[in-house]
């Protein structure tokens, strides 16, 4: 199967902030996703703290890395998730219109981050048990955001100057 090229057509205004002006994004379903992938994070933040605090015992409060906004650990987690998922977003965003394989880098940039995730609490107090804990918590929102975000770019992100011909 091959591709050719459509005519050009006219250009959008916003099409001088693009790397490739074919290149068009879904912006409401992109961000609809990333609110959903948001959903999601901060729902595994919240199990996540619900089995390794209330279920195991273990005390993740020192070895976690959040943001302090409530009093409670859940609370600042579960907003952590969310927010990071909705940077994630616009993130994608951003790489989309700017940049030739943008779920390439995509992926590497949250792999990455994720990996900082995972590394951080080793280096906060707490027992090893608390350290792990957070790590696989944050292994998995990190998981949740690169996988769910790249899926939603798949399907929101068109290139206008390829077609593919009607099978015969």
């Amino acid at each position: 199967m091959t591709t050719q090229p459509l005519p050009p057509g006219p250009r959008d205004p916003g099409d001088q902030f693009r790397s490739d002006p074919r290149i068009v994004v879904d912006a409401p379903r992109l961000w609809a996703g990333g609110v959903a992938t948001a959903v999601v994070a901060g729902l595994v933040a919240w199990v996540g703290v619900l089995i390794a605090d209330g279920i195991l015992d273990f005390n993740i409060a020192r070895a976690a890395v959040i943001l302090s906004v409530f009093d409670s650990l859940t609370g600042n987690y579960v907003l952590t998730a969310v927010l990071l998922a909705l940077a994630g977003t616009g993130l994608a965003h951003a790489l989309c219109l700017t940049t030739p394989r943008p779920t390439a880098f995509f992926g590497w940039i949250v792999g990455l981050l994720t990996l900082v995730g995972v590394m951080i609490p080793f280096t906060r107090g707490g027992t090893m048990a608390d350290k792990v804990s957070v790590g696989v918590i944050n292994l998995v929102i990190g998981i949740v955001i690169g996988s769910l975000i790249s899926a939603v770019m798949a399907r929101t992100v068109v290139d206008r100057g390829t077609r593919v011909p009607p099978r015969r």
